[in-house]
């Protein structure tokens, strides 16, 4: 596997500088429109909270792209994260290497 030395964006940014800010739109008018409390989106575009499920449909719907697309991204930024804590030299292989 590839390792990136740089971590991906949070998903709550690229939803902020890409989405909300390309379109002059506010915390708040956003918010209001996917059915959420202010503080909530505030929570995820400062990178403080994760992109749910239920709020990648809802992304897809307002900005006309797929729920996959949010999904990744919070993926892609949760598992490089993961690569970084996880020690791989104490884990046990249950496989045979190729010859």
């Amino acid at each position: 596997m590839l390792k990136r030395k740089l971590p991906p964006n949070h998903p709550g940014f690229i939803l902020k500088e890409m989405f909300i800010e390309e379109r002059d739109l506010t915390i708040t008018e956003v918010a209001k429109g996917l059915g959420m409390a202010r503080a909530n989106l505030s929570a995820i575009v400062n990178g403080h909270t994760g992109i749910s499920p239920e709020l990648a449909i809802k992304l897809s719907v307002a900005f006309g792209n797929t729920p996959q697309f949010w999904v990744n991204l919070q993926n892609n930024y949760e598992l490089w994260h993961a690569e970084q804590k996880v020690d791989r030299t104490s884990i046990q292989h249950f496989y045979k290497k190729s010859a």
